[in-house]
């Protein structure tokens, strides 16, 4: 990318990046003189995604957790093909359902109804192992643990447990070494549930629609993850917030998107997820994008949204 900076006051006019502030009128601020297309979706510089390097061993893993209160903003859609995107670059990688609605099976193919033992029987009964749940998807090096409804009652029964917000660290513990990223898709909810997976976590990940009224609960989210970061997992961060479901030619969604960028600066991904019919299509097929489209827009967004994870 070409940089040059501004030297005097008669330089051409220049573009400044969405979202960001002015400075006082009458001061010069050298700044970045970008064109157009050097900008990402985001105001800012693209960055450079190089291709992540293959591994020699696997584990121990990172635990991400795809956490927002807010339904139908893409978490389930984004855990399955970031999963598929990382497992594509060789990585070895876990998705647990912590859902009860089970759409993270159902989105690889599998009939939630039909299995014996889910990630209830993991959390409620100790006699139950990892492996006793585990699901091998179409996806080559990418593992499931599946839920159903039966999950629902887990939020309820954990109450009385002792070191309840720990359950799904203690479950997973064994076979950590064993993967490299372990995804965790939240129930839209700041449930005891969703306390569980971010105390297992090491980094969030919000999915965000590019929408107003998505942006209203993130605030309660910070919070929510700031406080079990205090009493519960001093080492978990915000890995990182994913804009999803945007539309560049809306101007709602343009204003929306530079809002998040202005309030959460490079907590912000590069990598936007645009809004797409062939994600519902993946839904019905059963299977990530990467292998349904694996040429089309979303399978690269998710890609490069792989790198991005890799490269933090």
């Amino acid at each position: 990318m070409s940089t040059k900076r501004v030297a005097a006051p008669a330089s051409p006019p220049l573009r400044r990046p969405a979202g960001a502030p002015r400075p006082p009128a009458g001061e010069q601020t050298p700044e970045l003189d970008l064109a157009p297309e050097e900008l990402g979706p985001t105001g800012r510089p693209r960055p450079v995604l190089v291709e992540p390097a293959p591994l020699d061993h696997h584990g121990p893993a990172r635990i991400l957790a795809l956490c927002n209160q807010k339904g139908g903003v893409g978490k389930t859609t984004s855990t399955i093909n970031l999963g598929a995107a990382l497992a594509g670059f060789g990585r070895r990688v876990l998705l647990v359902d912590l859902d009860p609605q089970g759409a993270l099976a159902v989105g690889l193919g599998v009939n939630p109804l039909q299995l014996d033992r889910t990630v209830y029987n993991l959390l409620m009964e100790r006699d139950v192992a990892v492996e006793d749940v585990l699901l091998e998807t179409a996806v080559p090096g990418m593992d499931l643990l599946p839920s159903n409804i039966d999950l629902s009652a887990a939020e309820v029964q954990l109450i009385s447990e002792v070191g309840r917000e720990q359950t799904l660290q203690r479950a997973l513990a064994p076979v950590l070494g064993d993967y490299d990223v372990v995804l965790v898709d939240c129930q839209p909810s700041l449930g005891l549930l969703t306390v569980n997976a971010l105390t297992a976590a090491h980094g969030v990940i919000i999915p965000l629609e590019c929408e107003f009224f998505a942006l209203r609960g993130v605030a309660l989210l910070i919070q929510t993850i700031e406080k079990v970061k205090e009493r519960l997992n001093p080492r978990l961060e915000v890995e990182g917030i994913l804009a999803t479901m945007y539309d560049a030619r809306t101007l709602h969604g343009r204003e929306v998107l530079s809002r998040v960028v202005e309030a959460f600066g490079d907590r912000v991904f590069h990598t936007v997820i645009n809004r797409t019919v062939r994600f519902p299509e993946t839904t019905v097929a059963g299977e990530p994008i990467t292998t349904y489209a694996p040429t089309s827009a979303g399978a690269q967004a998710y890609r490069d949204l792989a790198k991005e994870v890799l490269a933090r």
